[in-house]
């Protein structure tokens, strides 16, 4: 099977694959990767085949400059949420992209440089391995924007950070270094050359047995599904957020590049 991300490529999405591994690169920099609809599904799409490829045996996820991914592109997240939902919540295409992260049953290794913001954070609680270097700076805004978590993040985080480190995280909505990323959990380690270390990894478990690394996988997500309902959960909420006044006020503070005001609002 050939993946058709690499046969057909995305304007915004360069994949790659040498020797059994597939590098996914968001190359969108003059938006810091910032991730719109079609090219949620497009990685999505890209990780789903890739599961299916025997040429595939592990998937490095990262930014192709110097960024990781700004988050949902604002101009699109403003068109989505004024458009009615179409069935499920969990079936919006960046809740798409992370379950597919999610179920994905080969290793996956990202790497980060510059922001990750929002679902740039997200997905990474469902990365096996996570490197970046000092350039990186992470925040999880979303109660900032009269939101909520997303991408089972309420549930990841806890496990990964534990309960106070992931309250502050995601309460505070505060930009973080790749310190406080690495003392959450969320970062295996701070390289140097973060895209470098990822490939060497990379290519070292791609020469394992695919077929014990699945299993050993599969073993420590044994619980996937409630993870996968948790997405789902979240989304749900994170729906009806989205209309919430708090969010109409974070809406028009940005437009009006004032701070919001929240204290109108219990």
């Amino acid at each position: 099977m050939t993946l058709s991300c690499i046969q057909q490529p995305h304007q915004h999405l360069n994949a790659t694959l040498e020797n059994g591994v597939l590098t996914l690169a968001i190359n969108r920099p003059e938006a810091k990767n910032a991730v719109y609809g079609e090219l949620y599904l497009k990685i999505a799409e890209a990780l789903d085949q890739a599961d299916l490829d025997n040429a595939v045996r592990v998937v490095v996820l990262r930014g192709q400059d110097a960024d990781f991914s700004a988050g949902n592109d604002m101009q699109d997240f403003m068109k989505f949420i004024q458009s009615p939902l179409q069935g499920k919540a969990g079936d919006a295409p960046p809740f798409v992209v992370l379950k597919s992260a999610a179920r994905f049953s080969k290793p996956l290794i990202a790497a980060v440089r510059g922001v990750a913001i929002g679902i740039g954070v997200t997905i990474l609680l469902h990365a096996d391995l996570v490197y970046s270097d000092n350039t990186a700076l992470f925040q999880i805004p979303f109660v900032s924007l009269g939101l909520s978590p997303e991408g089972a993040s309420s549930k990841l985080l806890i496990q990964q950070a534990g309960y106070h480190k992931a309250a502050e995280l995601l309460f505070t909505a505060q930009k973080f270094n790749s310190e406080k990323a690495v003392n959450a959990g969320i970062v295996n380690s701070i390289e140097e050359d973060v895209y470098a270390t990822a490939q060497k990894q990379a290519q070292a478990l791609a020469a394992l047995p695919l077929a014990s690394l699945r299993q050993t996988k599969a073993l420590m997500k044994h619980n996937l599904e409630e993870i996968v309902g948790c997405i789902d959960h979240e989304a749900e909420i994170f729906m009806q957020r989205v209309s919430s006044p708090e969010m109409k006020e974070a809406v028009a503070a940005f437009m009006q590049k004032r701070k919001p005001d929240f204290s109108q609002f219990n």
